[in-house]
């Protein structure tokens, strides 16, 4: 079995954000002092976790998230962060830069309901879905091949470190390996990657893990929080599993959702 940690967090809060305009993919807010302050929040709540990849949006709001982020860490700060558009907000055509309540006044008029209703211009959702479906295998793949690259031309990844430094924070119990038991069933893991993308992004993302991966769930978390939008810098982890020799999907398994323990001394700023 070849296992790898993936720790998504949303984008930190913009104007925007607050205000309930629709940004998407058209109008590239800059965070604000809010949103800098909950970025470096999850930096300093991620600081010893060793990520062994990380990949971002490129856009604004996301690439200055993840700088937050890695500008705190104590272990991978000079980590090079690979800028992927599959993993942009979805895009919403005509609708952005206008309020929610236009979104859903035109939804109305279309005889719709959000996040349903596709806006003139803009992506429906199963094509956001396969834009993270796509992003997702992409990962898998290159996961894979570089476990099996360690591990003839070495002893392997530094696997229980990797695991170590994410138990520290969050609730993992028995989803990884014990450090010292080699002969555990659940063998180390061979990355931990790191993705900041976008709320209606990774909610799509989210529920391909559970309806077609059918992602197990922590028994803290029903399948109704689960499809909801995620706070800004919101952070998710899951274990990924591919069993040796089979050329199937991945099991995935989530330690927690939309963990925001990090915000708790961040005041909103006006």
């Amino acid at each position: 079995m070849t296992r790898f940690a993936l720790t998504v967090v949303r984008h930190g809060e913009t104007r925007f954000n607050k205000e309930k305009i629709i940004q998407g993919q058209g109008v590239d807010e800059p965070l604000s002092e809010t949103g800098f302050k909950q970025a470096a929040a999850a930096g300093i709540f991620l600081n010893n976790v060793k990520f062994t990849h990380v990949f971002s949006s490129d856009l604004m709001r996301t690439k200055q998230t993840v700088r937050g982020i890695l500008e705190k860490s104590k272990v991978c700060k000079d980590l090079t962060v690979r800028y992927d558009p599959r993993l942009r907000e979805r895009k919403y055509g005509v609708a952005e830069g206008k309020a929610l309540s236009e979104l859903r006044a035109m939804a109305k008029a279309a005889g719709e309901e959000c996040p349903v209703f596709t806006p003139p211009g803009g992506e429906t959702l199963d094509q956001v879905k396969m834009r993270g479906k796509d992003f997702f295998d992409i990962l898998c793949q290159l996961i894979l091949r570089e476990a099996g690259q360690n591990e003839q031309c070495s002893q392997g990844a530094p696997s229980n470190s990797l695991e170590t430094s994410l138990a520290e924070i969050f609730p993992l119990g028995k989803t990884c390996a014990p450090e010292s038991n080699s002969d555990s069933a659940a063998p180390g893991l061979v990355a931990s990657v790191l993705v900041v993308s976008h709320g209606a992004y990774m909610k799509s993302l989210f529920n391909y893990f559970l309806t077609e991966l059918k992602c197990s769930l922590p028994t803290t978390l029903n399948k109704s929080e689960f499809m909801l939008v995620s706070p800004n810098t919101g952070i998710s982890l899951f274990i990924i599993n591919f069993e040796e020799g089979r050329e199937v999907k991945p099991t995935v398994q989530c330690v927690c959702m939309y963990l925001q323990d990090h915000l708790n001394g961040v005041t909103d700023t006006h």
